[in-house]
């Protein structure tokens, strides 16, 4: 059961599509109060327990940090942060009156989860204008489901997206994406899409591709497609201010960008140096930059990642300016100490500033709306102007599309990853936790960047996270310019890294049709035990490992010079070590059990009764046998 509540006049966000009765806000269940911010309160129990949020650092319970709901381009998701790149306003309050609370509003949210006070929960909104949804069920996955359920199905991605995907930023030329190709195949490693970071573009801009690097891009296209070989490049926000680029003056002419309150073009500072920011939230302005995919669907393309969508803002002409006096005024001092942590804040403030946020427009209807209202809406409308295209020229489930930023609403038209995670081994535990959280939220296409994007990798750490990888529906290996080399033939003898890619094949039919079943049942793929054992003490609390589908459970191993881990079954399970094309089986009891797992191995629990379809390995999804499986019994 869901109710809705409504208080001022707030934005469509267009996040929920069911049409939903308004109630009278004196009847919400919780305690609200609205003076220019609104504000919920609730008490919570001891013991009691609070999921969601989507993208966010820590636990899967929530409860006692404060988190914010505000896009943000973060590199360092470390536990003190509040928020990264999406903004999944959606909650499950686990107590003995269960129930879930979707905050529909799309500027600031702070939610302080038992932190200020350990026994209330305290909402505080930056604004007065919000649709709240109260979401009643008998148990923590019906909640969810009446959520998912008013939210629309989640996204679909082709069925070649489930294979193994390698990126790097540093891949520029031709010859690079080649050898990428040739290495997999050489050493028995399977691969079925290769990513375009932003040295492909012509000086960053967005649809252009540089033809020094490649001066017949169709064709090469053409090549790695016969080759079995997607490439997916990368679309970042902002379009580089030039004369004679075409997007550029389209968009400039049109008045299809952010507007100052002037009515001049906001300008900021990227990749490509200065740039406009469409202004996806005007539906003329959305539509044009949509079609602007064509230019490389047209030669073949079939995959893209939007990235820079929060908006990430390096700098403005007036932030730039303003840091540049005041490093002039501190600098006619003497600079002692304090001098120098000025001189310090002046030029960290620059980068994605309140300030610039505060200082631009969406032109809505007519209506001039400032960004800083409607910020957590950009980066799922950038996705949503490219998915509007995709669908009306190709139909649904033929493009693969995910993005940085995101708002729910989004999951219906791509899937999402999970931004600039690091070689860290409890990268590989907070890439678990996502998981069920990105789930709640709709958002069931989503993967980590394996590996870690930033710093530099080991050979047992991208072994490791790849076995947990193997289960993730997006699973790509993606570094940083200037981190250690990451693809899997770099280290040496690659027969662990083939058993483990191999394990990934063989389970692409159970994953897709689990995922699609999920899909079309407003499910969740990857679950909390909390949720399928809610009477266990100890399943309740276990936050690193799993629930995968209705079938099974997944434990990986996350931590260095690790050969194995305990684990708790809640209930007796065949655990099977998947390596290759060899299964090894062994019945366990329920309870704390320890588990030996080498570095080629995948681990995997599967409840009594079930059974586990496996095809035979492949080297791309195009040669994998869907038909003819056998099965893990």
């Amino acid at each position: 059961m869901v109710k809705k509540f409504r208080i001022g006049n707030p934005f469509d966000t267009q996040a929920v599509v069911e049409n939903i009765e308004i109630s009278d806000i004196r009847d919400f269940p919780l305690e609200l109060s609205v003076d220019e911010k609104a504000v919920i309160k609730f008490n919570i129990g001891e013991g009691d327990m609070i999921f969601g949020l989507g993208e966010a650092v820590r636990g899967i319970n929530k409860r006692g940090w404060v988190y914010e709901s505000w896009c943000s381009d973060e590199t360092n998701h470390t536990e003190d942060k509040r928020s990264l790149y999406g903004a999944h306003n959606f909650i499950v309050v686990s107590a003995k009156k269960k129930f879930g609370l979707f905050v529909d509003f799309p500027a600031r949210v702070k939610w302080d989860l038992a932190y200020s006070k350990t026994d209330e929960v305290k909402i505080i909104l930056d604004g007065e204008n919000a649709d709240f949804y109260y979401i009643e069920g008998n148990s923590e996955r019906e909640i969810v489901r009446n959520f998912r359920k008013i939210i629309g199905k989640s996204y679909i991605p082709p069925f070649w997206a489930f294979g193994y995907q390698q990126s790097c930023w540093g891949y520029a030329k031709q010859e690079d994406f080649v050898n990428v190709r040739e290495n997999h195949r050489k050493n028995n490693l399977p691969l079925d899409c290769i990513y375009m970071d932003i040295d492909y573009m012509e000086r960053f801009k967005d649809f252009t591709v540089n033809r020094d690097l490649f001066p017949d891009f169709k064709a090469f296209v053409d090549d790695m497609r016969a080759n079995n070989i997607h490439l997916i490049p990368i679309i970042d926000a902002g379009v580089k201010k030039e004369e004679g680029y075409d997007v550029y003056e389209q968009g400039h002419k049109n008045g299809y960008f952010c507007k100052n309150a002037d009515g001049t073009d906001f300008e900021c500072g990227v990749w490509p140096g200065i740039v406009g920011l469409p202004d996806f939230l005007n539906d003329d302005a959305r539509r044009w930059f949509g079609s602007q995919y064509k230019a490389l669907t047209d030669v073949g393309i079939d995959g893209f990642w939007n990235d820079m969508n929060e908006p990430a803002i390096f700098y403005s002409a007036n932030g730039l300016n303003k840091a540049l006096d005041k490093l002039d005024e501190i600098r006619r001092d003497e600079v002692d100490i304090w001098g120098f942590f000025k001189m310090k804040d002046a030029v960290l403030g620059i980068q994605n500033s309140m300030d610039d946020y505060c200082s631009f427009y969406h032109n809505v209807d007519g209506k001039m709306v400032c960004h800083k209202d409607v910020h957590n809406l950009y980066g799922a409308f950038m996705t949503n102007a490219a998915s509007g295209f995709f669908e009306e020229k190709f139909g649904r489930e033929k493009i693969l599309i995910f993005s940085r930023a995101s708002y729910i609403g989004a999951h219906r038209t791509s899937g999402i990853w999970f931004g600039d995670n690091f070689s860290w081994w409890s990268h590989i535990l907070l890439n678990l936790k996502m998981l069920a959280s990105a789930n709640m939220c709709g958002f069931l296409y989503c993967g980590a960047d394996l590996g870690g994007f930033n710093n530099n990798v080991t050979r047992d750490l991208l072994l490791r996270w790849l076995a947990l990888g193997v289960f993730t529906p997006l699973m790509r290996n993606h570094r940083a310019l200037g981190t250690r080399v990451q693809e899997a033939y770099q280290f040496g003898d690659c027969k662990d890294f083939s058993d483990v890619l191999c394990v990934r094949y063989r389970l692409i039919p159970y994953l897709y049709s689990t995922f699609r079943r999920c899909s079309e049942n407003d499910d969740m793929m990857f679950c909390p035990l909390a949720f399928d054992y809610p009477d266990d003490k100890i399943a309740r609390e276990i936050e690193d490992q799993l629930m995968l589908g209705d079938e099974c459970m997944i434990a990986p191993i996350y931590e260095q010079n690790k050969n194995g881990r305990a684990v708790y079954l809640p209930e007796d399970m065949t655990f099977v070590k998947l390596s290759g094309e060899n299964i090894k089986t062994e019945k366990l009891k329920k309870g704390l059990n320890y588990i030996d797992v080498a570095l080629n191995e995948v681990p995997l629990f599967i409840k009594n009764g079930k059974n586990i379809p496996l095809a035979k390995p492949a080297l791309n999804t195009a040669e994998l046998d869907t038909e003819n499986l056998t099965y893990i019994l």
